[in-house]
């Protein structure tokens, strides 16, 4: 399975080098797109061997989403696994998800942190209950961990479903739609790594966001 490792990144010059050159070992290629950071996310990302899309301004993670999964369909990847550029996604598991992904029936991978949430933010853990149970409903498929950014798309999905959303609920959207057409989504637990960093959800802007999504597929 060839495979692009697509990293989505907003001021994250600290931890993007050693992300992707672990990403290196197990991916055919790394694919930074560079959401318009004021640092050198950019720079850095090229200098440890990564391809970066620079979007100029700050779009949101869908939009950076949306390009690499572009890129990925036209430079004929088999798939791509998305993980964060702070380091809380462990690229030594990528093997994992693409093992996982090689029946013909599976077509998304999950990376589910539910199944140890003792370090989880107690916020967090909340609200990644509630979305995936949101999301459960409105996909038809019980998914235990919607909020995870580290997972498997094959690119028939990526093909056949189109993304509009900008933000963080483009990550339930892609599931919401992939799941209404007939793709099939399994979950593996993954191991995450809580640096103490400030989120850069907006609790209250990017529930409305989500919400509008929950409205709109309902």
């Amino acid at each position: 399975m060839r495979t692009l490792a697509l990293i989505p990144c907003f001021n994250e010059e600290t931890h993007i080098a050693d992300v992707v050159r672990r990403c290196r070992e197990h991916a055919a290629a790394v694919l930074v797109v560079d959401d318009g950071s004021t640092d050198e996310t950019a720079a850095t990302a090229e200098a440890a061997g990564a391809i970066v899309i620079p979007l100029g301004r700050n779009r949101g993670k869908g939009v950076a989403l949306n390009s690499g999964y572009a890129y990925a369909v036209r430079h004929d990847y088999d798939a791509v696994v998305t993980l964060d550029g702070d380091a809380q996604h462990n690229p030594d598991e990528i093997p994992r998800f693409i093992e996982a992904a090689r029946p013909d029936d599976v077509h998304v991978v999950l990376g589910s942190r539910m199944s140890d949430v003792k370090d989880m933010p107690g916020l967090r853990r909340w609200t990644n209950r509630t979305t995936s149970r949101l999301v459960s409903r409105l996909s038809g498929q019980p998914v235990q961990d919607s909020q995870t950014g580290f997972r498997l798309i094959k690119r028939a999905v990526l093909q056949a479903v189109h993304c509009v959303t900008a933000n963080y609920e483009a990550e339930s959207e892609i599931l919401i739609k992939a799941a209404r057409k007939g793709f099939r989504i399994v979950e593996i637990p993954v191991s995450t790594i809580y640096h103490g960093g400030k989120s850069s959800i907006h609790p209250v802007l990017d529930t409305l966001r989500f919400l509008r999504l929950v409205l709109r597929s309902w």
